[in-house]
């Protein structure tokens, strides 16, 4: 009887303290960029490298993100411009996210395999908004992401390490400086709604 207790008061105890400590986790997956960075700074012993390869991560989560949020826009829109720059985004990441993936590929560095938990927090917000105020939440937020995209690439293409990820960015440059215009443009027609 006294061992049928003890063994009780251990299984309770085993149990507690799973419990306990699955209520502690967080419910969401790993980060596929956490991942990715993991694995790149794992495979490269110089700093020269991994600096490159965190520049692709965050150039495939923003290039993720845009296309995520391009579709988005284009279900969820009502102007027109708002629609258009979907459209636009949705098609020139994912070409760019192409690109990337085969940059990558050929440079032996990890990217994230699906979109990263900001880009997903992210996308939640955009999806919540009313229609009312997605075409210019999503105006304003296409300006802020590009103007942060054309800092990191220009940074990138000028103090880069591997030439071909330089070349790259200095190419990609262009087409984000494009869709910053764009989204300046609906950014005023979304005010004036």
């Amino acid at each position: 009887m006294k061992n049928y207790k003890s063994i009780l008061i251990q299984t309770t105890l085993i149990l507690v303290f799973m419990i306990g400590a699955i209520s502690c986790t967080d419910n969401k997956p790993e980060d596929t960029k956490v991942i990715a960075l993991e694995s790149n700074e794992e495979k490269f012993d110089d700093n020269k490298n991994e600096k490159d390869a965190k520049f692709l991560v965050n150039a495939a989560e923003i290039n993720m993100e845009e296309v995520n949020l391009g579709k988005l826009a284009q279900q969820k829109g009502t102007l027109k411009s708002v629609k258009e720059l979907g459209k636009m985004m949705e098609d020139a990441h994912s070409k760019s996210l192409n690109d990337l993936i085969a940059l990558a590929k050929s440079k032996n560095m990890t990217l994230p395999t699906s979109t990263t938990n900001d880009a997903m927090d992210d996308y939640k917000k955009m999806n919540d908004k009313s229609v009312s105020d997605f075409d210019k939440e999503y105006s304003e937020k296409m300006v802020k992401d590009h103007k942060n995209a054309v800092d990191l690439f220009e940074k990138a293409a000028n103090d880069g390490n591997d030439s071909d990820i330089k070349a790259w960015a200095s190419n990609t440059l262009p087409t984000l400086r494009k869709h910053l215009e764009q989204a300046e443009m609906c950014k005023k027609e979304s005010d004036n709604k």
